[in-house]
This record gives C-alpha cells, sequence and structure tokens, in this order.
C-alpha cells in the first residue's frame, strides 16, 4: 500500500461517495505516487464506481469487490469455485450499465441498437444463462450435502460447528482437536470449503467437528447467500463453538459481527460455547483478568480459554463439551448380546464407553455408558441387570 487516506462526512456523497473535494485530493495523490489502483474500505455502487474511475484515472476497487477476489483465489474444491463464481457474477451484473464509454451507442435509426447496446445484452445473457447453470449446480450440491447430512444424522454423530470472526484461529484448534492437517494461516479466509472429522470425547462417545470459512465485518449479502450450502453446516449444528480471539482488542466487535451472521442463517438460537482462543498471547496477569472479564460479557454461553497452538486448556474444554446438554445425554446400562452378534459388540465399543465385558456359555454381557441413540440403537440387547464391578 503505498498511501492511505481518510474521509469524514456527514453523509456518503451520492455520485461519488466521498465528494469532489476528496476525489481532486485523492487525484493528486494516486499522480503523484504513480498508483495503479485505488482500494475503497466501504462498497461502492456502481454508478460511484464508474465516477470514481473516471475522475481518477485508475482502476477503482471497491470492499466487496477485493473480498470476492481473495475467496477467488482460496477456493479450492469444486463447490467453493462455484460459490464464489456466483457472487462474482451477482455483483458484476449491475456494474455493466453505463460501461459504454468505450462501446459505442449510435445506431442506424429510430428502433435500431448501436453495436455497444447489443454487446450490452449479450453479455448481461451470458451472464444470466451462467448463473441459472451456477443455481443448479449449487442446488445439486446442497440436495447432495442435504443427503450427506440425513445419513449422518442415522447414526448417533452429533454435529459441533466451529465459527468465528476470520484469524481467531478455528483451524489451527480444529487440527488440534481432530489431527486433521486443514491449513493453519493468517491470511483471511484461508479456510473457504468446510471440513469435517470425528472428535472423540472423554466419555468415548463420538461427535463430528466442521470447520467452516471465517466471517468478517460487514460480510456481503452476496456472499451470504452464495455460501450458505456451507454454512448450513453451522445452522445443522447441535452446538457451536465461538471461537474468539481473545487477544485481539476488537474482539467485542468481532463478536457482535459474528451473532450478525449467525442471525443472517438462522442459527442465532443455537447453544453457543464461547472459546477464547490465543490465550498464550496474553501475560500472565493480564490473562486472568481477561478471562473473566469476557465470561461476565457473555453469561448466557459456557466459556473456556485455551490456546490452540500450545494445547492450554484443550482438557477443560473437551470436559465442557462432554457435558453440554446439547448433546445427548449419556447414561449407564448393560447390554447383553448373543456370540453371533460381535458387530453390535463392535458398535458398543466404537461409540460408549465400556466400562466392563463378560463372556459367558450365553453371550456377551457388556456395561457402557452410551448416549441416548447407541442406548435406542441397542433397544433389544438391553438388560435388566445392573450389578457391574466397575459400578459399584
Amino acid at each position: 500500500m503505498l498511501d492511505r487516506v481518510v474521509q469524514s462526512r456527514e453523509r456518503p456523497e451520492a455520485a461519488t461517495l466521498i465528494g469532489a473535494g476528496k476525489v481532486e485530493e485523492l487525484r493528486a495523490r494516486v499522480q503523484g505516487l504513480r498508483a495503479d489502483a485505488v482500494l475503497f474500505d466501504h462498497d461502492l455502487t456502481p454508478t460511484q464506481q464508474r465516477n470514481l474511475e473516471r475522475k481518477v484515472g485508475v482502476k477503482v476497487i471497491d470492499r466487496t469487490q477485493l473480498i470476492l477476489d481473495i475467496f477467488a483465489r482460496r477456493a479450492r474444491t469444486r463447490e467453493g469455485q462455484l460459490q464464489v463464481e456466483l457472487a462474482q457474477l451477482n455483483y458484476l451484473l449491475p456494474r455493466l450499465t453505463g460501461r459504454g464509454v468505450e462501446m459505442s451507442r449510435l445506431g442506424g435509426g429510430i428502433g435500431t441498437r448501436g453495436p455497444g447496446e447489443t454487446q450490452l445484452e449479450t453479455d448481461r445473457r451470458r451472464i444470466f444463462r451462467r448463473l441459472r447453470h451456477l443455481r443448479d449446480q449449487l442446488q445439486a450440491v446442497r440436495a447432495s450435502r442435504g443427503r450427506q447430512r440425513a445419513k449422518r444424522q442415522a447414526t448417533p454423530l452429533q454435529t459441533l460447528a466451529l465459527a468465528g470472526y476470520t484469524n481467531a484461529g478455528k483451524s489451527t484448534l480444529f487440527n488440534a482437536l481432530t489431527s486433521a492437517g486443514v491449513i493453519e494461516s493468517a491470511r483471511l479466509f484461508a479456510t473457504l470449503d468446510p471440513t469435517l472429522r470425528a472428535l472423540e470425547l472423554p466419555s468415548r462417545r463420538r461427535v463430528l467437528v466442521s470447520d467452516t470459512v471465517g466471517f468478517i465485518r460487514g460480510l456481503p449479502a452476496t456472499l451470504v447467500q452464495a455460501f450458505r450450502a456451507t454454512l448450513e453446516e453451522v445452522k445443522e449444528a447441535a452446538l457451536i463453538l465461538h471461537v474468539l480471539d481473545v487477544s485481539s482488542p476488537h474482539r467485542r466487535e468481532q463478536v457482535l459481527e459474528v451473532q450478525k451472521v449467525l442471525q443472517e442463517i438462522g442459527a442465532e438460537d443455537k447453544p453457543q460455547v464461547l472459546v477464547l482462543n490465543k490465550i498464550d498471547l496474553l501475560a500472565e496477569p493480564e490473562r486472568g483478568a481477561r478471562i473473566e472479564a469476557e465470561k461476565a460479557t457473555w453469561p448466557a454461553s459456557p466459556v473456556v480459554a485455551v490456546s490452540a497452538l500450545t494445547g492450554e486448556g484443550l482438557a477443560q474444554l473437551l470436559e465442557l463439551l462432554d457435558r453440554s446438554p446439547a448433546l445427548e445425554p449419556v447414561s449407564e446400562a448393560h447390554f447383553h448380546f448373543q456370540l453371533s452378534e460381535g458387530d453390535k459388540v463392535s458398535f458398543l465399543h466404537d461409540h460408549a464407553r465400556v466400562l466392563e465385558t463378560r463372556y459367558t456359555a450365553e453371550g456377551v454381557d457388556v456395561w457402557a455408558a452410551v448416549p441416548e441413540s447407541v442406548r435406542r440403537r441397542l433397544q433389544d440387547n438391553l438388560s435388566s441387570l445392573t450389578n457391574c464391578a466397575t459400578f459399584n
């Protein structure tokens, strides 16, 4: 970045956002620094963008376009690329009108159109066709995700979704909990494509953890709409782990922005755990006071402080998740299996905390702490016998 200019106004100026005087100042700075582009940390209307480019003489990029460009660079999967392209075309469509400075509108007579107008209509039709194609493809992706989600819900595995402001450390926490190996980066929106991994809690029950795109202040509506298929993982989760960079001076504003996006996708009523990440960046005297202040600010949600980088606090986080009322309850039960039902015994070992196993001539007796869904699935094998050496 060569230079930075700040403009304070009571209200935006309709033609250029910043006013004629500031535009002249901006043009002089661009010429003096030989800049190639001007970036506005604000959304511009198509008219404002065209007027600014004409008066300043270089390419003008607004906040939404920059975010879209970053998303385009980060998208790796086919779904992510489709979603980014859909958002880019929705952004581009209203900006086609008025680019006729280089498109002649002169025609041959009344009722005719010049070549520029014809090209404009051609571009519009092509974009509309491409938009329909992208929406159809994303609808297929959404249906596929729905089928995958239905299959997951048919098994006793609930989903926890990581959500938070971009660069809060969600992917680092995701890797620390699941050893997934997803990309960890301080770059904006390093994670665009959702990743699901299994996590074993202290009670031995397993849940799925989903890592999703980071939120940001004023996330463009086109992006929220385009990434709705991805953000549905957050909406459908049993519990949201709201990851907050506790060392950030802007943490309060970031929490509010995340809550705003959760409200836009209909997930504001989901149970949340506030995870105060990056406590390793705080000095010891300041750390305790900061944590207590955040707990007092968000009394409605459980709060736990961790360092995803060093592993500090992760054991407490897992214990808190295991006790969360948002997840299905765990109770102790006794099961009796025939010797031929080895698949059911293996299933119980995979999805519950087995306390004791006894093999007899009549079969296999297993005492375990089981989630309610596992208990229902093995209902036919429940036994009224309750005495177990481990229980006593």
